[in-house]
């Protein structure tokens, strides 16, 4: 234990809270409420790491906050949630807001990194215990959570978890999935790129093996014996080497090898000079949004399927088709008189980039004379009562599609909601997709209007 004394949020930013981190979101993906939003607003099939990055991250800051800080990250994390709502598969309906199912995920935070403590045997005594959930306590109650929600007393945890164990707590679809499928699927991740994908696909065998054992191990046995989970003596094995190893080596660390901090602690970085991202951009876009019959090549075809897709998702009338379709007419004109170098009528995906790299550096008015007027009308068509903003159901039916992921449309719809009201002005709509075509960083809100890249 550090001579600082105990600190939950210290704990928290252990490097060897990964140990832990799968254990976390099954745990979490076992309330019925969180599966059923991980089904339809989460990438996790497609990007688990983040998914296990940013649960841990969002928890790092929660703790790391100063009053106002913590008010403001409480207040997004409010925003993110209310949109995750609907009726699962099974037909019950779910609402992140749940006040049980918060409870139930900031507890499971406070829950994991006890179990690190103990599994890596230097648990917490009597005392620390309860102070680090006091300390636990004075963060969460930014949420509001009705009284009663959250334990008064770190005596009373046991009882919680097992009732919710008893109670609550199913094998969903999303906990299988964790401890199934996805591992054996799961994409290499970032920092093991030296591998290749070949090297990868050898590896991501013994990683499945290694994380499913470990996390059936480390379950509590209340969870285990409510999924029907064996634990075995090879999962116990590497349960006790990895853990007690990771809490022997920890030990004898400087605090800036053991903890890690959130990004807005660590020191600034000096600037340098980024790459322009915005080829990559446009060549996304070209596949998921403008190609519609996927032959590789956009054509006049393509803009008026386009056209066609608004008018018959909105149900416009035939004055609102016509504006529709001769805005996206014009644009069509645009990219033909501009990129069709061989005049066959029709525009590659390279024609495209590289017309529009060279547009938007030559001329600040080129995406005036195309793309913005469509999604004027766009726009117009979309704001199906006239009340000058978009919500999010309104902006799903145009812009929902088999190649948009729910998860990712609910994140390009918070990018172009810049004030965080949970309505798009017409500004805010072509403020973000001009930022999506000449943006040169990823770090400006606009380009992730197709989701994270």
């Amino acid at each position: 234990m550090s001579d600082q004394g105990v600190s939950f949020k210290r704990d928290l930013s252990e490097w060897r809270i990964a140990l832990v981190a799968w254990r976390l979101l099954v745990l979490q993906a076992a309330d019925p409420v969180v599966s059923a939003g991980m089904a339809e607003h989460s990438t996790y099939r497609a990007h688990p790491w983040r998914r296990v990055e940013h649960t841990l991250g969002s928890g790092r800051r929660l703790f790391y906050q100063d009053a106002d800080a913590l008010r403001r990250e409480v207040a997004r994390l409010e925003r993110a949630h209310k949109r995750i709502r609907g009726t699962g598969p099974d037909g019950r309906p779910y609402d992140a807001r749940d006040a049980a199912t918060r409870a139930w995920v900031l507890l499971t935070l406070f829950e994991c990194v006890v179990a690190m403590r103990r599994l890596g045997g230097d648990p917490y005594d009597a005392g620390e215990l309860a102070s680090a959930y006091a300390e636990f306590r004075e963060t969460v109650a930014a949420f509001g959570l009705p009284e009663g929600e959250i334990p008064e007393t770190v005596g009373e945890l046991p009882a919680y978890f097992a009732r919710c164990a008893r109670e609550r707590l199913e094998y969903t679809e999303a906990a299988r999935y964790l401890l199934g499928d996805l591992l054996r699927e799961a994409p290499r991740p970032r920092r093991l790129w030296f591998l290749g994908d070949a090297g990868w696909r050898i590896t991501r065998v013994l990683v499945a093996r290694v994380i499913r054992d470990l996390t059936v191990a480390d379950l509590p046995p209340a969870v285990r014996e409510r999924f029907g989970l064996v634990r075995t003596r090879r999962g116990a094995l590497l349960s006790a080497v990895l853990h007690r190893g990771a809490g022997a080596v920890v030990r004898f660390l400087p605090d800036r090898a053991r903890y890690r901090s959130p990004e807005e602690h660590r020191p600034p970085r000096l600037p340098r000079q980024r790459r322009d991202a915005r080829g990559s951009r446009l060549d996304r876009f070209f596949r998921e949004v403008l190609d519609q019959t996927g032959d590789g090549f956009i054509t006049a075809h393509d803009l008026r399927a386009m056209a066609h897709n608004v008018c018959w998702q909105l149900e416009l009338d035939e004055a609102g088709e016509a504006r529709v379709y001769e805005a996206f007419d014009s644009w069509w004109e645009q990219l033909r008189a501009l990129m069709d170098a061989d005049g066959d009528g029709r525009v590659s995906r390279e024609e495209f980039v590289a017309a529009t790299l060279a547009g938007c550096d030559r001329d600040e008015a080129y995406l005036e004379r195309g793309l913005l007027p469509a999604l004027r009308a766009v726009f117009t068509a979309a704001d199906t009562d006239g009340s000058g903003f978009l919500e999010f159901d309104e902006y799903r039916a145009v812009f929902g599609g088999p190649r948009v992921h729910p998860a990712e449309l609910s994140h390009g719809f918070r990018q172009l909601d810049a004030d965080g009201d949970g309505r798009i002005t017409r500004e805010e709509f072509l403020v973000g997709f001009s930022e999506f075509f000449t943006a040169r960083a990823d770090s400006t809100p606009g380009t992730e209007l197709l989701g994270r890249a």
